[in-house]
């Protein structure tokens, strides 16, 4: 790996670092239950890019492999929390 690549990486995990924390404090101090389902969507959001991050830095598959998978769980898990959120309920 290249030295830009190194620096850029670490940059970049670091933000998304920053990012979470923030988020991690909305989602604690959230007043309404939307914003705490807004700060989970986003806590995966980040989880699945600082994987797509080490999987460009060890430059393996394996890594984006797993970014699908928690994309596709965080995208059902939003739509559940939405879902109980506007009715009450998940399954009819």
């Amino acid at each position: 790996m290249s030295s830009l690549l190194s620096v850029a990486v670490t940059f970049t995990l670091g933000c998304y670092g920053l990012a979470s924390a923030l988020v991690l404090v909305r989602l604690l101090r959230g007043p309404r239950a939307q914003d705490r389902v807004v700060a989970i969507d986003l806590l995966y959001l980040h989880a699945m890019l600082v994987t797509l991050v080490l999987g460009i830095a060890h430059d393996s598959d394996v890594y984006f492999e797993a970014a699908l998978l928690i994309a596709l769980f965080g995208f059902v898990s939003s739509s559940a929390m939405a879902k109980f959120i506007l009715r009450g309920e998940v399954i009819e």
